[in-house]
């Protein structure tokens, strides 16, 4: 039972926290898939469709799959859409390995032609555009490295799983900016000279190269992939680009995705965003920047850049409560609701009464580890909401 089940889940290891494709690509302001494994289980049975309304990285999704349940998931940020589909996907694992060992071997050459100082015509593919227009890039990241980058993204072009390799892609280019290593999660400018390094108790210098995170990220994809393969159900996983405010589910997925699914929405699992504590575009930047993909930052509910203050709360709750609306009436009016909420400015009882629902249970849980440096504990609660 539930009540047995402790929700800080204090004593599960960082690898189990971060198993399989939960690591494919970091992501600031994801729950843990043991949390959401654990309400699944609880509430839902096989033949349930489980919603995510904030889909993120797409946990829920993931989870909702092992458990063999149909899952749809809604995220405002293409990008965030790509990392759920290549969570989630079925592969076959043959050429997968095959596409991503090739062009990483391509990639390495090209490498090698840098270091040893060909000139560029030697060693790269009239295609290739190995210098770009974007301030953001040339400023943040060093010219071997955006070279590497932007030789590795003029290829994907020629493979099969290409949203695969865009994500090994980002995932480097994350790790290759030129940002202190203890600051990967929440830099704020890039560093250009030699610093004292916090996460290695030593002087470190700023990264001139995104090879060595194109090989890692490579092999570990590979690796994440084929362990989810072993466990993924065939269970249908849609994920949409779009607003949860305004988005009509069943026409998206016909839109989007060629696809008629007529069951019924009987569920929803979700963790909303925190009223000022995040900016989810702007987290992952460099991504939009080498994918040309849209920014719908100033969309955001409860954007970072909006603050935390009472206007920014009120705004916040009329966003929720207009997507609450919204999502009421397209789910079973049996539905289970549930909302994982950072909830100390007491806003949910409130978005519950004026969207239609009832606050059924409340759960506490202590948040007492996380990924990042910000090691502060606090508490949110789960919500289990039902309609009125």
């Amino acid at each position: 039972m539930l009540a047995k089940v402790d929700l800080s889940f204090k004593n599960v290891r960082e690898f189990e926290r971060t198993k399989h494709v939960h690591r494919l690509h970091p992501y600031l302001g994801k729950f843990i898939p043991q949390l959401v494994e654990a309400f699944l289980k609880r509430y839902f049975i096989q033949s349930d469709v489980i919603l995510d309304p904030f889909s993120g990285s797409g946990t829920t999704l993931v989870e909702a799959n092992i458990l063999g349940m149909d899952s749809v998931g809604i995220e405002l940020s293409k990008f965030n859409c790509v990392i759920t589909k290549v969570k989630t996907q079925d592969y076959d694992l043959e050429i997968l390995e095959k596409e991503i060992i090739g062009i990483l071997k391509k990639t390495q050459d090209f490498s090698e032609g840098i270091k040893n100082n060909k000139s560029l015509p030697e060693i790269i593919t009239n295609k290739t555009k190995y210098f770009v227009d974007s301030e953001y890039l040339n400023t943040w990241f060093a010219k071997n490295s955006l070279k590497e980058l932007l030789f590795y993204l003029n290829q994907i072009q020629d493979y099969t799983y290409q949203d695969v390799l865009k994500i090994i892609l980002t995932r480097s280019a994350r790790s290759a900016r030129l940002v202190p290593h203890f600051e990967l999660t929440r830099a704020e400018k890039p560093v250009y000279k030699s610093y004292y390094c916090h996460k290695h108790n030593r002087v470190c210098v700023p990264i001139g190269n995104a090879i060595k995170f194109i090989n890692r990220y490579s092999l570990d994809t590979i690796k994440r992939i084929k362990e989810f393969s072993r466990i993924r159900t065939s269970k249908n996983t849609f994920i949409l680009h779009g607003d949860s405010k305004t988005i009509n589910i069943k026409k998206t997925l016909v839109e989007q995705l060629n696809e008629n699914f007529d069951k019924e929405i009987t569920g929803i699992f979700t963790s909303p965003p925190y009223v000022g504590l995040i900016d989810y575009h702007d987290q992952h930047r460099y991504a939009y920047e080498l994918l040309g993909m849209p920014l719908n930052g100033h969309m955001e509910i409860g954007t970072k850049s909006n603050g935390s203050g009472r206007i920014a709360q009120k705004k916040y709750q009329a966003d929720i409560i207009k997507a609450l609306i919204n999502l009421r009436k397209q789910i079973a009016d049996n539905a289970k609701v549930f909302f994982v909420v950072n909830d100390k400015n007491n806003l949910y009882e409130e978005i519950a009464e004026k969207s239609g629902f009832a606050v059924a249970e409340r759960f506490e849980r202590p948040v007492l580890m996380k990924a990042s440096r910000e090691r502060t504990p606090y508490s949110e609660s789960i919500l289990h909401m039902i309609k009125k």
